[in-house]
């Protein structure tokens, strides 16, 4: 791998970055936004995965893959377990007046372990 590469990777990366910021602060109220910030994310991601992490180069591309799979996995599990948490969240505190949360917060504390 030479320094060069890692330039190439680098230099895509910081562009895909301050393209994806400008987008923001130019466009913050486009409907479009999450699609092409999403997009942006799976541009950077190849980029990330084909520069720095070498993937496709090695000789037995079979164990990196299966790392790979088990990485989509885990982190399938835990954007989805978060999703999960905070809908049930809001089904469950958002009925609740502030007082009402700062109330149940309390009480609830008080009932620990």
């Amino acid at each position: 791998m030479t320094i060069a590469r890692y330039t190439i990777g680098f230099v895509l990366s910081l562009l895909l970055t301050i393209v994806a910021y400008y987008y923001v602060v130019a466009r913050g109220d486009n409907p479009l936004l999450l699609i092409v910030l999403a997009m942006l994310a799976i541009v950077q991601m190849i980029v990330q995965l084909v520069f720095f992490l070498h993937l496709g180069e090695e000789t037995g591309p079979r164990y990196k893959l299966l790392s790979f799979g088990f990485m989509l996995i885990v982190l399938g599990i835990v954007v989805i377990g978060s999703i999960w948490i905070m809908v049930n969240l809001n089904q469950n505190m958002m009925h609740m007046s502030p007082s009402e949360k700062t109330n149940y917060m309390t009480t609830q504390n008080d009932q620990a372990f």
